[in-house]
């Protein structure tokens, strides 16, 4: 990439780039505020708003989105009559999990064998920075060719979809001729990738009771419904024998057609134990990216330690189905719903919630947009030709875009390869695909303008 102009000034900012990511990865932007302070939050919106500024942004706003959160909005002019683009991340972040378990503190961005590691640093702070080089580098060698709307969530990570309800209230804030989601990843680092489809999600919870209180397991187990166990039932009839997810009245047995997802690679990526079976039917990429998976996010019971010799009188589960791509999620929830009610065993009350919700997605991989990219992305990855991959996991404002403004090309990038390990311990993002994605961008930016 060295002798583009665009790619050079690029390499010249990484440093720069390094320690605006160290000042963002610091604020402890979770989006739960029962967990963490509201200010940290805060703090990073301020941040973004202020390098918007910055960077000659106008109307840049703090938008106060419905779920309590902030988003925050800029907008870069370009020449007269120029098309727009949309670049979107989100500042929020998922909870460090156990923080003895990272080799280094999860809010200190920290370099290790070629990696800076953090909450965020690639999920979705390092998007943040990805943009912001992009424009920086198109500034400096002639200026950027269409107009920029940039949009960075505060609550993407948790799923209560303030972002999409304020976007429903104000249309014409962020419409556009092409949206770039700075929020996937390429399928390998080093591998230019443009996600093509996404699966949507929904959230519900399960309560079960059967008694009107705990009961001593001695005077009164054998006989006394155990709610606990009556949950586990409920759970377990998610799935079948092999592990495939089995929501009665969902289809489970979509093919994926394009990139395959070798096998053995996949338990390097998941990080498999030796010996421990792969669950689920057909190839790896029909399971992560066509069909449906039901995941058991948390369960409420006593904790082993300080348990006492009780019947349950209840418990409640969260549980997550991801959709894939062609089914309605308002649907899948409802077939969810049903289907926990009825394998309900013993006649045990049950009450399901729907907490959260996104639509999967699919793209137009044959608009000019996509040309535009294909083109970026063999420049900033000599030798490498884009490929289209699906993402198992959920942006839901990817649906709402594209029912607002139908006629918007949308494209899916971002810097979650693999071994970024986003949503894990030891999170970490490769500044070498910081470097080769920024200049991507700059380039599409450049190619789609003149498109």
């Amino acid at each position: 990439m060295s002798s583009n102009p665009v790619a050079e000034t690029v390499a010249s900012l990484i440093p720069r780039a390094k320690a605006e990511l160290t000042e963002l990865v610091a604020f402890k932007s979770v989006a739960d505020f029962d967990q963490y302070p509201k200010s940290e939050s805060e703090g990073a919106a301020n941040w973004v708003a202020d390098a918007l500024r910055a960077e000659g942004f106008q109307d840049v706003a703090l938008l106060d989105t419905p779920d309590g959160t902030q988003s925050v909005y800029g907008f870069l002019p370009g020449p007269e009559g120029a098309k727009t683009v949309l670049l979107y991340a989100h500042y929020d972040v998922q909870p460090p999990l156990d923080e003895a378990a990272w080799l280094t503190p999860p809010f200190e961005l920290t370099e290790r064998d070629g990696r800076w590691y953090g909450r965020g640093s690639a999920d979705c702070k390092g998007g943040v920075i990805m943009h912001l080089l992009a424009l920086r580098a198109l500034k400096a060698n002639g200026g950027v060719p269409v107009h920029v709307k940039v949009i960075v969530e505060g609550s993407e990570e948790q799923g209560t979809g303030g972002l999409e309800r304020y976007a429903e209230e104000h249309p014409e804030l962020l419409t556009a001729d092409t949206i770039v989601i700075g929020d996937a990843g390429n399928f390998r680092a080093g591998l230019p990738t443009v996600t093509a489809t996404l699966r949507g999600m929904t959230l519900v919870r399960v309560q079960v009771d059967t008694l009107e209180g705990n009961l001593h397991s001695g005077q009164f187990g054998g006989a006394a419904p155990d709610a606990l166990a009556a949950l586990i039932r409920v759970l377990d009839s998610l799935r079948a024998e092999d592990g495939s997810t089995t929501v009665e009245g969902l289809a489970g047995d979509a093919a994926w057609d394009g990139l395959q997802y070798d096998e053995e690679a996949f338990r390097k990526d998941a990080k498999v134990l030796d010996g421990v079976e792969l669950i689920g039917s057909g190839t790896v990429a029909d399971r992560v990216w066509a069909r449906p998976a039901v995941t058991v996010l948390g369960i409420d019971c006593p904790p082993v330690v300080g348990a006492t010799a009780s019947v349950q009188a209840g418990a409640r589960a969260l549980v997550s189905l991801r959709v894939p791509p062609g089914v309605d999620a308002v649907q899948a929830t409802k077939l969810l719903q049903a289907h926990l009610e009825t394998h309900t065993p013993w006649g045990a009350r049950v009450n399901t919630e729907q907490v959260g919700q996104g639509q999967p997605f699919r793209a137009d991989t044959s608009s000019p947009a996509y040309a535009a990219m294909t083109e970026a992305m063999s420049v900033a990855y000599p030798g490498q030709e884009m490929q289209y991959a699906g993402l198992g996991g959920s942006i839901p404002l990817c649906n709402t875009l594209a029912s607002l403004y139908p006629q918007a090309e949308i494209l899916l990038i971002g810097l979650s390869e693999p071994e970024a390990q986003i949503h894990a311990v030891n999170e970490g993002v490769s500044p070498d695909e910081l470097e080769r994605l920024s200049v991507a961008e700059a380039l599409f930016l450049r190619n789609y303008a003149a498109s």
